[in-house]
């Protein structure tokens, strides 16, 4: 008797759940004839984002995603030209790896990879959740983005000449100073006249005048 009442007291409290939420907006969808469309703002797979006009890439190969990825999913491999410019040789996501935090999209300044608003590529390989560069920019070419605008840094002005030491004043004697070292530049022969020292002939002539 007692098990008869409780499964009756159930199934009331379950009808009863039924007619509450009964004339509500349904928060289920009948998947895979219906499919959900998620916000602007998700965080879904990571996909590479080409150039609308000419169809190229916009990674520069900066590593900034790959050493924001917390869980190391991020695997970029490049070569180098003549020059020492980086190119690209393969992007690799590992999707299986991904904790889609959003770090690497926030870390890339050239919008060359998003977290797209996608989420029907489950598998029963893990290997097919490694999605190498041509997966990875295909399943990208739709998702829409806006790319950063550049600007140039403003042109710093002049700078200021430095201001001139004031001159002093000259006193008058390193005014006489200088007119004698300059008179002497300009006749350098000339030289201060001393006495002569007494010769034998002088001494004569100096007793016979005694």
């Amino acid at each position: 008797m007692k098990k008869l009442l409780s499964g009756i007291k159930n199934l009331v409290v379950g009808l009863f759940t039924t007619g509450k939420h009964l004339g509500r907006h349904a928060v289920t969808v009948q998947y895979p004839t219906e499919k959900w469309t998620m916000p602007e703002r998700s965080r879904g797979i990571v996909v590479l984002l080409s150039d609308k006009e000419t169809g190229e890439l916009n990674c520069t190969v900066c590593m900034l995603c790959m050493r924001a990825c917390p869980t190391a999913a991020i695997d970029i491999q490049y070569d180098k030209d003549e020059k020492g410019k980086r190119i690209l040789k393969d992007f690799v996501v590992d999707q299986g790896l991904c904790c889609f935090c959003g770090l690497c999209e926030e870390a890339c300044n050239f919008a060359a990879l998003k977290m797209a608003t996608k989420y029907e590529f489950s598998t029963l390989n893990k290997e097919d959740l490694v999605w190498h560069t041509d997966k990875l920019q295909e399943v990208g070419r739709d998702v829409p983005y806006e790319k950063p605008e550049r600007k140039k840094p403003e042109a710093k002005p002049a700078a200021k000449p430095a201001p001139k030491p004031a001159v002093k004043a000259e006193t008058s004697t390193e005014s006489e100073k200088d007119t004698s070292k300059s008179e002497a530049a300009v006749n350098p022969g000339k030289e201060a006249e001393e006495p002569k020292p007494a010769t034998g002939d002088n001494k004569e002539n100096l007793g016979e005048g005694n």
